[in-house]
């Protein structure tokens, strides 16, 4: 189960990596794509605003891999947990100040990778 969260930490790191290319050197060209409801006019003013939000989301995405490279196991469950729980709070506000769909797409998978993580780590 222990390989299990990490496979959703990994998955996790990787969106927010994601996040991290699209907010902060996509935000004018791919991102109109992907943020439809968006007002296409307001793209350009927002690009530093946009660009800053990514660099959270790369100090998340940091924080879940380093979380995988600690050797010492209450360490690396400890430092998922803290950095998975940052998701989930980020995914609710997301979802109440901007869309559901940040719930869904952000908080869930990290949702998952926590209670994995905790059960996994406190059932031994």
């Amino acid at each position: 189960m222990l390989l299990t969260a990490k496979i959703i930490i990994a998955i996790v790191a990787i969106l927010h990596g994601y996040f991290l290319w699209l907010e902060m050197f996509a935000w004018t060209t791919r991102a109109r794509k992907v943020f439809r409801n968006f007002p296409s006019d307001l793209f350009e003013p927002t690009k530093s605003m946009a660009a800053n939000q990514g660099l959270y989301n790369g100090f998340l995405a940091a924080g879940l891999i380093w979380s995988l490279l600690i050797k010492d196991t209450v360490w690396q469950v400890n430092v998922g947990l803290f950095f998975l729980g940052c998701v989930i709070i980020a995914g609710i506000y997301g979802a109440f100040s901007v869309s559901r769909k940040i719930f869904m797409v952000q908080a869930i998978p990290a949702l998952m990778g926590f209670v994995l993580l905790l059960t996994t780590a406190y059932s031994s």
